[in-house]
Formats: structure tokens, sequence, C-alpha cells
């Protein structure tokens, strides 16, 4: 299945929500496979109605299409704190901040990289891997999602009561 062709599709029947398609994932199962719809509002939180919403809209729109085959349960989603990124656009929106990316194939003996996103040009995406210039076009990109600063966001682990030095 193109998720991707499915994500353009479903595309202008969130618009007219006031709503934005991320992305689409296909996770196959057996006897019914689950398709996650991430979504997106501009300038403010995704809520349940619109959650909700999107998944009436495109229930109703997969029901005339059928683009997917056999059972499945549709997902809507927001994307979270670690959300994922689709597109190199997505990339771009995101420039400065640290994403997990998993490449289709292995480069330079690595296929997982985490690293901070530096730069976007077209389809090239450019992070800093340990300190050096790491650089991939996206259709390299088997997937990739962002990894929240956890201290930015105040939520930096506390040391367990018992753990650190211990006595002799």
């Amino acid at each position: 299945m193109d998720v991707q062709a499915l994500a353009r599709r479903v595309a202008p029947a969130l618009d007219e929500l006031g709503l934005e398609c991320l992305g689409i994932e296909w996770v196959p199962g057996r006897g019914e496979g689950l398709l996650r719809l991430y979504i997106d509002r501009a300038g403010a939180a995704v809520t349940v109605d619109d959650c909700e919403a999107a998944s009436r809209e495109v229930s109703a729109l997969l029901d005339v299409d059928d683009p997917v085959p056999g059972h499945y349960v549709l997902e809507v989603s927001s994307p979270g704190l670690d959300r994922p990124l689709f597109s190199a656009e997505q990339f771009a929106r995101c420039i400065g901040e640290e994403a997990k990316v998993t490449l289709k194939l292995p480069r330079e003996g690595r296929r997982r990289l985490r690293g901070r996103i530096v730069g976007v040009e077209g389809e090239r995406i450019r992070l800093e891997v340990d300190g050096a210039g790491f650089e991939m076009r996206h259709d390299e990109v088997e997937s990739a999602r962002l990894v929240p600063d956890w201290e930015a966001l105040g939520y930096s682990p506390k040391p367990k009561p018992g753990k650190g030095k211990r006595k002799h």
C-alpha cells in the first residue's frame, strides 16, 4: 500500500477541518492491520474533538475509495512530543532539534542515527551525529522521530533515593 499517496488523498478533507495530515503509518497484522494517521493543527494543540472529526471524515472517505486491503483499524493521533517526521519539509521545520533516524539501508556502517538536524536543502537532510556531519536524501529514510528535550520540558530525571556512591 502506498501510504504517501493515501496521505495526499486524505489531506484535502483534513484541510477543510483546519488540520494537517503529517503522515500515515501502516502496521500490518494477522487478520487486521492498523492504519495510523497523524494530524496537526497550526498554532494550536490537537484536541480529542479534532481526532474524532478527522476519524469520521477519513473513515467516510476510505469507505468510498476502499484503498486499504482487508480489515483494519483506523487510529487518528496527534504527533506527540516525539513527533514522527514524514517529509524533508517536516525536518526543515525542526532544524536545531534532535532526531532518531532509521535508514532503509546502512550507510557508513550505520542504519540507526541520533543527531541534531542542522539543515535541509530540497530533499537533502543534514544531521550532526556524534560531532560529525551526516547527509542523506529523504528517500533513504525509513522512519524518523524527534527526541524530546525532557530537561527543557521540566521533566529531567531525579536521582532515586539510595542510588549513587556506595559506602564500603
